[in-house]
């Protein structure tokens, strides 16, 4: 009797393997279905909660706009040498290589250097990425509690002229479900695959 209980325990285990080995593939776990993020995840965070500036279009927006859409929130500025062009063609790059998934898939740059940055310079500027993006900018106190809000260090530092300052600031992106609740922290070097992976896992949860 314990031998024919073993096999029987034995059968099943095989019948459930490809089925896990789905999920590990999605990064979607195994018991409850808790994800596997590649990136922080940060699933129930008290912070980056709301977003309320006006867009290139001079249109005002709040994360409740993009409901039903994963959406990845990244701060930099438009003369950002590196960091900024990197993450946003990588965000490209990985919106279309998802394919129709793509559509679903939201990207939000917030400047950290309104000064600048005015609501014409950042509609040339995300249109080279992606037409669909969105650029967001307020005033240097509405930056600040947006920033603040979402924990976002910048600064600026001074160059040869007054006009020549760059900007430190922390390098990373916000992902979002659809839902509009923050989930994971998505360091900036990482790499595009991450990034893929992890949106693939917040495309596939249930709305």
């Amino acid at each position: 009797m314990n031998l024919r209980r073993k096999i029987l325990q034995a059968a099943l285990l095989m019948a459930l393997l490809p089925g896990l080995a789905a999920c590990d593939r999605l990064g979607l776990g195994g018991a409850g279905n808790k994800p596997v993020f590649k990136g922080v995840d940060i699933t129930g965070a008290e912070y980056a909660r709301t977003l309320n500036l006006s867009d290139q279009m001079g249109q005002p927006r709040t994360l409740g706009d993009f409901k039903g859409k994963v959406v990845v929130v990244f701060f930099g500025y438009t003369q950002c040498p590196d960091v900024c062009p990197t993450t946003l063609a990588e965000l490209a790059q990985v919106k279309k290589a998802l394919g129709a998934d793509g559509e679903r898939v939201q990207g939000v740059f917030v400047t950290i250097d309104p000064e600048r940055d005015t609501a014409e310079l950042l509609k040339a500027y995300v249109a080279n990425f992606d037409p669909g993006f969105v650029a967001l900018r307020g005033t240097p106190d509405q930056t600040a509690a947006v920033a603040k809000e979402f924990k976002v260090f910048f600064a600026k530092v001074p160059g040869k002229t007054p006009e020549s300052y760059t900007m430190d600031h922390t390098a990373a992106s916000f992902l979002f479900d659809a839902q509009g609740k923050v989930r994971v922290f998505s360091r900036y070097g990482a790499g595009a695959q991450v990034l893929a992976d992890d949106l693939k896992i917040l495309l596939a949860e249930k709305t």
